[in-house]
């Protein structure tokens, strides 16, 4: 299988061993992202990084459900996709006009199939988008950027990530961007 990783979104941000697509700027190749389908073949892809582009497409639910459905078609089985997203309660986020939808673990949790199953046993009222929408994606790493007032804020605990945690529910601007990678869960002749 080809090893082809894609830099979705790269803007000026070029990656060596990656196709660098934009809509804007000078990529080296161009590709509007919410205009499907997407010029790649069904599971064809081995990474996917996405910094910082996420928050920005799919402003129409509709639109970014089928950019999560392309993302499944064209990933290889086991294709890691890298997103790293401004923090949903971070001024980044929030002063940013082109920012159309707030990308969290959570909701990014709910293309998980497997999520979807749990939420489901138990009763949970979590839209199962993964078995809705034939995906399959685990989060499986998450990490909290801390912003620069973290450290003041929280003296002594500013290592401790349960308390980043718990206070950013209070606090805003505490967490500044959030950095997630996924899997792509299917089989070799799954279309996605």
């Amino acid at each position: 299988m080809s090893a082809l990783k894609l830099n979705l979104g790269c803007g000026s941000k070029r990656l060596d061993g990656y196709l660098n697509v934009d809509k804007y700027g000078d990529p080296e190749l161009r590709v509007d992202l919410e205009q499907f389908p997407w010029p790649w073949p069904d599971n064809s892809i081995a990474k996917i990084e996405l910094s910082h582009v996420l928050e920005h497409l799919g402003q129409q639910t509709e639109t970014y459900l089928q950019i999560i459905q392309e993302l499944y078609r064209i990933c290889q089985p086991q294709a890691e996709i890298h997103v790293v997203v401004p923090h949903h309660r971070h001024d980044f986020f929030v002063h940013d006009p082109t920012h159309v939808r707030p990308i969290t673990p959570y909701g990014l949790s709910m293309f998980s199939q497997k999520f979807n199953r749990e939420c489901q046993a138990k009763g949970y009222s979590t839209t199962p988008l993964g078995l809705y929408l034939g995906v399959d994606f685990e989060v499986v790493e998450t990490t909290y950027i801390p912003g620069d007032c973290w450290p003041e804020f929280a003296g002594d605990r500013a290592d401790d990530v349960d308390y980043l945690l718990k206070q950013s529910k209070l606090h805003n601007n505490l967490i500044q961007e959030v950095d997630m990678t996924l899997i792509a869960v299917k089989s070799a002749t799954d279309r996605g």
